[in-house]
């Protein structure tokens, strides 16, 4: 089973700007193997198995694809079919009811 870390940051000013652009008043955002919080406390987040799962989905498919690639085609799918349609959200709204996401899982 293949083991995956994922990293916890509070406050994050990307977070921050995408929350202001999305008008939200929290948001969890990912990039690479780094999960950034704005609004949210890491104690809320993790209570949260749904929200965790959708972002660690979101982990591996940065994994899968590399940074740069998974950026490039989750801006190009947001561009092409909006954020709600994109491929890569789809996925990870499905892993939200999904608990074996989160094996071999370790947020630190």
């Amino acid at each position: 089973m293949e083991k995956i870390t994922c990293y916890i940051k509070e406050r994050s000013l990307l977070a921050r700007l995408a929350c202001r652009y999305m008008g939200g008043g929290q948001i969890a955002m990912v990039i690479g193997k780094t999960i950034h919080l704005y609004g949210v406390t890491r104690e809320d987040f993790l209570r949260n198995p749904y929200w965790v799962r959708h972002e660690v989905c979101h982990v591996r498919q940065y994994r899968q694809l590399g940074l740069v690639p998974f950026l490039w085609k989750y801006l190009w799918e947001c561009r092409k079919v909006g954020y709600y349609e994109n491929r890569f959200e789809k996925e990870a709204r499905a892993a939200e009811r999904n608990a074996a996401v989160m094996e071999g899982v370790i947020i630190v």
